[in-house]
């Protein structure tokens, strides 16, 4: 699981349970049909704005956005430069074996298909970038309904508030029941509030970001398989390649490299 994500849950929460706890306790924060209200409400909204064929894809979503990549910028740089060498000293079929390596990113593994299968530089470009497309759409479409969920779970928290004081004005002749309304009416609220700005719209964020670092080494593959069906020099596409990279690692990294072809 993502690191950072783990630290902002624990701190998020554990802060504010703190400060709760500090002010006297935190059973008076708990209420079951505030919950209720804004829970309910928020997945239900979000129910009648998706078909349920996407709203069922949550939990797909919330995987990729707690769980880490699995190969970095450098490790398919390097992957990609070998697989130039090969093919260009043992030609393209010789990357048949490669294509069924389930070690590999399922977009190279995709990539190097096209061109066992012999299709031409420019026909690999469009449809790996068509897939990127593609791609780009269905994370998109994960992070929009937690952006709708952030979005509906305060309006939820102000529905439960109006219902809290509606309750207390019909209740002022008994002052026994203006409490529970009145709590009614401020702790929708505050979990509207909370889950928002504390699950729904971070989770939100993290998908895009995830998107977007997926989308990028998506390019840097796109960039390399393209590459080998030029035939290209392999030392021209691991400088091509090596852009990819912030200037503060290329330099290690180009050593490394060196180092291995000089075994």
């Amino acid at each position: 699981m993502d690191f950072a994500t783990i630290l902002g849950v624990i701190s998020a929460f554990s802060l504010v349970i703190a400060a709760i706890a500090t002010g006297g306790g935190t059973l008076v924060f708990w209420n079951l049909p505030s919950l209720l209200i804004v829970v309910g409400g928020t997945f239900g909204a979000t129910l009648i704005s998706y078909p349920l064929s996407e709203f069922t894809s949550l939990l797909r979503y919330l995987k990729n956005a707690l769980f880490k990549d699995r190969l970095s910028l450098s490790e398919n740089i390097e992957i990609l430069v070998q697989l130039v060498r090969e093919s260009r000293k043992e030609g393209i079929l010789a990357l048949e074996n490669r294509s069924n390596d389930m070690a590999l990113d399922p977009f190279l593994r995709q990539g190097l298909v096209y061109l066992v299968d012999g299709l031409k530089a420019d026909m690999i470009e469009d449809i790996l970038l068509l897939d990127m497309e593609s791609t780009r759409e269905r994370h998109e479409l994960g992070a929009h309904i937690f952006m709708t969920m952030g979005t509906i779970a305060p309006a939820m928290g102000l529905v439960g508030t109006l219902i809290g004081l509606v309750q207390m004005l019909q209740a002022m002749d008994d002052p026994a029941s203006i409490g529970p309304a009145m709590a009614i009416a401020l702790l929708t609220t505050f979990y509207g509030a909370v889950l928002a700005n504390f699950i729904f719209l971070p989770l939100a964020g993290k998908l895009r970001r995830r998107s977007q670092r997926e989308l990028f080494l998506r390019r840097l593959i796109t960039e390399g398989i393209v590459a080998i069906a030029r035939g290209d020099n392999p030392q021209v596409v691991q400088y091509r390649l090596d852009s990819f990279l912030p200037p503060t690692w290329r330099k290690g990294f180009r050593v490394a490299i060196s180092s291995e072809k000089g075994r």
